[in-house]
């Protein structure tokens, strides 16, 4: 089967704010004419794979960008000194409400349950008590991503028939397996990046939590292509470099898509969805010392 003929899935990764880059990733893929038939998403790319599923062409992805656009970190970062106390004290196992976020969702989701999506999206987390990958294709879509974003000790566990989920970055950072499995012959991973040129660790807890999973999720990406390479198509959308903006500000959100969206053309016209090549903006790469 040749690459205009596999199925194709796209694979979001997760970044917190980051996840801005994705949309420009996707207003570029979609304006080359390059759509999934299938999306896999974990963490905040959950929730613009669960999004881009029903409103896959240019005008719903600048829609998803319209609302990146207007995004504060109080929307799914709220800063509760009261809330941080009771979790630092013990008192509850997060930090934050995640209330907020869910209200987001709630708000600006196209439908209702994935299964009413136009193009089947799989939504990855993980099990807090075994450690195991949980791949949601049904049911309610704000608790699927709220399982997926549920990022440990910063968001509490969401509970679903029986379990308790949280971020899918703990089980599975990439998904390119899971893309896999269900039958994919070309994966095309769109990934945040992660904050490369730090001078100093991040000052709050959320920020140290989210960059230390993106550095996480890029180690696993190179990891994924040298397992998976040979069986499935690969292909890796070069993520910006350097970021210097932490993954929990929102403040970048339009300067981030729209580089990306930039970016990606460019890459496209390079020739990068003719082979598999790791960007060198994924491998670990300091920028400072």
């Amino acid at each position: 089967m040749g690459p205009a003929e596999a199925t194709t899935a796209f694979v979001l990764t997760g970044g917190g704010s980051l996840g801005a880059v994705e949309v420009g990733m996707l207003e570029a893929l979609v304006a080359h004419g390059i759509t999934p038939d299938f999306l896999v998403g974990t963490s905040v790319g959950a929730l613009n794979a669960v999004y881009f599923a029903d409103r896959s062409d240019l005008v719903g992805v600048r829609a998803l960008g319209k609302i990146w656009r207007g995004l504060r970190r109080s929307d799914v970062f709220p800063v509760n000194p009261l809330g941080g106390l009771l979790g630092l004290l013990g008192r509850r196992n997060h930090l934050l409400d995640p209330q907020p976020l869910r209200r987001l969702m709630t708000r600006y989701l196209p439908y209702r349950d994935l299964e009413d999506a136009a193009i089947p999206v799989h939504v990855v987390a993980a099990d807090v008590l075994s450690g195991a990958e949980v791949v949601i294709s049904s049911g309610p879509a704000v608790e699927a991503i709220m399982a997926s974003s549920a990022i440990p000790a910063v968001f509490p566990p969401v509970e679903r028939e029986g379990r308790y989920l949280v971020d899918g970055a703990v089980a599975n950072n990439t998904a390119i397996s899971v893309a896999t499995e269900r039958g994919a012959g070309r994966v095309i991973v769109l990934p945040t990046g992660f904050t490369c040129e730090l001078s100093a660790p991040p000052n709050s807890p959320v920020a140290m939590a989210l960059h230390a999973v993106n550095l996480m999720i890029a180690r696993q990406m190179v990891l994924d292509v040298e397992r998976y390479g040979e069986v499935v198509e690969i292909r890796i959308v070069p993520p910006l470099c350097p970021i210097t903006t932490t993954p929990q500000d929102f403040s970048h959100a339009g300067e981030l898509i729209d580089g990306a969206l930039k970016s990606t053309r460019r890459w496209i016209e390079e020739g990068g969805l003719e082979r598999t090549v790791v960007p060198p903006q994924i491998r670990l790469h300091p920028h400072s010392l």
